[in-house]
C-alpha cells in the first residue's frame, strides 16, 4: 500500500502581520471567491494539474473563467503549501513579482528561525 501525503494549505502572514492571500480573496465577489476555494481545496487533495511553475519556486495556479483568475503559491517541502496572493491574467507579471517576493521574505523567515530555535513546521 502507498500512503500519498496530502499537502495541508496555510495562508502566508507577512512581516507586517498581513495575509495578502486573504486580503485578495475577500475582495472576490461570492461566486468568483467560491471557485476560487474550490480550486484551492483541489491543490490540497494533491490535484496541481491546473498549476505550473512561475520562476524563484512559486506556482502559479490558473482558472480558466472570467479575466483569467490566478492563485500564487509555495511549496514547502511536500507538506504544506503556502498561499501567497492572487490576480488576474491583466496583472499577472506584477502578481508573480509580488508572489515571488513574499516567498524569498517567507524562506527567510523561516531561517531565522530555524536559527533561533524557533522554528515550527511552517
Amino acid at each position: 500500500m502507498v500512503l500519498l501525503a496530502v499537502p495541508q494549505i496555510v495562508a502566508y502572514v507577512n512581516a507586517e502581520g498581513v495575509t495578502p492571500y486573504a486580503e485578495w480573496h475577500e475582495r472576490l465577489d461570492s461566486a468568483v471567491r467560491a471557485r476560487v476555494t474550490v480550486a484551492v481545496y483541489r491543490l490540497e487533495s494533491g490535484n496541481f494539474s491546473a498549476a505550473k511553475g512561475a520562476g524563484s519556486g512559486i506556482f502559479e495556479l490558473r482558472l480558466d473563467f472570467g479575466p483569467g483568475y490566478r492563485v500564487y503559491f509555495g511549496k514547502d517541502g511536500e507538506e504544506f503549501v503556502i498561499l501567497l496572493g492572487g490576480g488576474t491574467k491583466k496583472r499577472q507579471q506584477a502578481d508573480i513579482d509580488a508572489a515571488q517576493s513574499l516567498w524569498k521574505e517567507y524562506q527567510q523567515r523561516k531561517e531565522q528561525r530555524r536559527k533561533l530555535g524557533t522554528h515550527t513546521k511552517f
